[in-house]
């Protein structure tokens, strides 16, 4: 019997910080497999590494030693310019303070991945009102994001984030920033990507509500799994 490979393969991972003089440890020998299609969130108290969990799986921090392999690529030894490359096609980011250009349209919020791509404008456009069509705002595509309520400016960021088809959401505290209703229909809509369109979520959390939403829930203690 095939056993199909993790989507994520992480082995003895362990990632310190310098400041000043000391050498602070953030996570110690971490192993982790994250199949396709798992809703996983990551839980624990401040400083404890999911952040820093997240980051190494993005491609947006490096790690000082172990494996670390996305889709069956080892993404350590990439160069700055092929990480670019690589989590242009592979991650899509969703933050707790969605991280939205103010000077720019939800449309134009949504688009700014795809200008990094090859794809015509006409295809750009496709993709940008099919995802807002997804996100429940396809009549809000012309507002900017100070005429959003704070569950709308979240939903143009999983659009954003879901722009380019990536197979991989990560989501820094996603709703740490809402009111309980907004946090509802963004964990929802969360719920719904991995169901109904096979995406892999990774979420970091404070809120046990929040994570009552995922299949997978795994504690982070001074950078170790518990």
């Amino acid at each position: 019997m095939t056993t199909t490979p993790p989507l994520v393969l992480i082995r003895d991972l362990s990632k310190s910080y310098r400041r000043g003089d000391q050498i602070i440890p953030v996570l110690d020998n971490l192993s982790l497999d994250i199949p396709a299609g798992e809703f996983l969130a990551l839980m624990g108290p401040s400083g404890s590494g999911k952040s820093t969990l997240l980051n190494l799986i993005a491609g947006i921090d490096s790690a000082d030693s172990g494996r670390l392999e996305v889709g069956g690529i080892d993404i350590r030894p990439l160069s700055e310019r092929e990480l670019a490359r690589w989590r242009a096609g592979h991650i899509g980011f969703i933050f707790q303070f969605y991280n939205l250009i103010p000077v720019l349209t939800a449309f134009e919020n949504v688009e700014l991945p795809l200008l990094l791509t090859d794809l015509p404008r006409q295809q750009r456009r496709d993709h940008v009102e099919l995802v807002l069509g997804l996100v429940g705002l396809a009549d809000r595509s012309d507002h900017y994001p100070g005429q959003l309520s704070g569950g709308q400016q979240q939903r143009v960021a999983i659009a954003r984030a879901l722009v380019a088809d990536p197979s991989i959401i990560v989501a820094d505290e996603p709703t740490g920033d809402l009111d309980r209703h907004s946090a509802e229909e963004v964990l929802e809509l969360l719920e719904k990507l991995v169901h109904d369109f096979g995406k892999t979520v990774i979420m970091v959390t404070h809120d046990p509500r929040a994570a009552d939403k995922a299949h997978v829930v795994r504690q982070l203690e001074k950078g170790v799994l518990m």
